[in-house]
């Protein structure tokens, strides 16, 4: 018996799996598992230090995710709205999904985490580049939270310039702004390193998006994309 591909099943789900990998690309070698696998090496022989690295590595792997769809802003700037929709939309399941692994850590007890806490100095998740570059990305601006990275200075100036960069929000009131309504310029050409303080101006232009669903839809899915996004941070 033969499935739809040829592959010989015989009530074996498996019988027709490609078995030969010597000139052919493999799973593993796809995902560079090598490489990803070895990267856990705790520094104590503590039972509980591999979940503690693990998830925080996972955790990073995700932030490298939303910042590859939060990238959306790139697309807003070149006036493609439907493709930062979509990139957005992907963006609250994988911050769901990084709170859901947390609920793993919480069987890692107090006295479990002080048996190799010591072993991390002065560690911390605050000196995370990834995270910093989300809140930046944001809105959650502020040139403080980039000491910590300060004996790094590629790190730190990447930092920077992610302060500097506009964040979601301000993509959005520009799209609104090239959309027809009125936003000054002292809102549009602002110090995009300080954090977004609410503008009259602004509130009113949403209000107008709000009150006619149907005349500004761009702008109202993307309105309710950015909600969704906040509602995770």
């Amino acid at each position: 018996m033969s499935g739809p591909r040829g592959e010989a099943t015989d009530g074996d789900p498996e019988s027709g799996i490609h078995a030969d990998f010597r000139e052919t690309m493999a799973y593993a070698d796809y995902l560079r598992l090598d490489s990803l696998l070895a990267a856990q090496a705790p520094l104590s022989d503590s039972h509980d230090g591999l979940l503690f690295m693990v998830l925080h590595q996972a955790t990073e792997l995700w932030f490298k995710l939303m910042l590859h769809e939060v990238a959306a802003t790139a697309r807003l700037h070149a006036d493609e709205p439907q493709q930062a929709f979509k990139m957005l939309a992907r963006v609250p399941p994988i911050q769901a999904q990084v709170i859901q692994s947390w609920d793993i850590l919480s069987t890692l007890k107090p006295a479990d985490y002080l048996a190799f806490r010591d072993r991390l100095g002065r560690a911390s998740g605050l000196q995370s580049r990834q995270y910093r570059l989300l809140e930046f990305a944001m809105g959650n601006k502020s040139a403080e939270m980039i000491r910590p990275s300060a004996h790094l200075p590629e790190v730190a100036s990447e930092l920077a310039q992610a302060l500097a960069h506009p964040s979601l929000y301000d993509e959005a009131i520009n799209l609104m702004a090239r959309r027809g309504f009125t936003i000054p310029e002292s809102v549009l050409g602002r110090d995009f390193a300080r954090p977004y303080e609410p503008q009259a101006s602004v509130e009113a232009a949403w209000r107008a998006v709000y009150q006619d669903v149907a005349r500004h839809w761009e702008l109202y899915k993307f309105a309710e994309d950015l909600v969704d996004v906040a509602n995770w941070f």
